[in-house]
């Protein structure tokens, strides 16, 4: 049983290193894009002085968004709470109302937050982490009730996790919470066995909207 749970343990990483390798090609791939798109841009506005208004993406146009859609979340016998109903995902510009703390998905920010192993030591706005969500991440939030050691703890998982990221987040309902898109779970402490099968199962899992989309490149802090 030991050697087959480090063999899927073995696949799971060499399939998270396959993703970040693609995800750099997409990068390079990206920038070059960009800088044929802007050179483009700016003779089109030497040559014709027109002014170019960026609406909202996803033909949002910054609309503000109250996030929640009809749902609730159900318990499992694994104490993991899945989200049962819509969970929209629009980018928007405006602040959204999520129905959850920490949020596992609903409206968001165009822009995701690096969640390539990223510890801070601030709160985030929600709307890009919600976006990190989306790409996969596990998102690892405490308060100030949370024990040092296990802050100091769980902050070394995630910076050798790709595709998590760790954050202060005062006003949920524990002292530690693990969520990913869709799913959410409280946790006793670091050495609580729920951590590693939450990362196990959530990070780049099932759930994930976008599968292998970026964790880097976005919003570091």
């Amino acid at each position: 049983m030991g050697s087959a749970k480090k063999s899927s343990s073995q696949a799971r990483q060499a399939r998270i290193a396959e993703m970040r390798r693609a995800e750099e090609a997409r990068e390079r791939r990206g920038r070059l894009l960009t800088i044929g798109v802007s050179a483009v841009v700016v003779a089109g506005l030497v040559a014709g002085g027109v002014l170019l208004v960026r609406s909202g993406s996803d033909g949002s146009g910054g609309t503000a968004s109250d996030g929640k859609g009809a749902g609730e979340f159900v318990t499992g016998e694994d104490g993991v709470r899945t989200w049962k109903g819509t969970l929209s995902r629009n980018h928007v510009t405006k602040d959204v109302t999520y129905p959850m703390k920490p949020p596992v998905g609903g409206d968001h920010d165009q822009v995701w937050m690096n969640c390539d192993g990223d510890v801070h030591d601030k709160a985030l706005n929600d709307r890009n982490a919600v976006h990190a969500l989306e790409h996969g991440a596990v998102w690892v939030t405490y308060t100030d009730q949370a024990p040092k050691a296990d802050v100091d703890a769980l902050a070394a998982k995630v910076e050798k996790t790709p595709y998590s990221l760790m954050s202060p987040y005062q006003g949920q309902r524990d002292p530690i919470m693990l969520s990913a898109w869709g799913h959410q779970r409280t946790v006793t402490g670091a050495d609580d066995p729920a951590v590693d099968a939450f990362f196990e199962k959530y990070v780049q899992g099932e759930q994930t909207p976008e599968p292998g989309a970026a964790c880097t490149g976005g919003l570091a802090k």
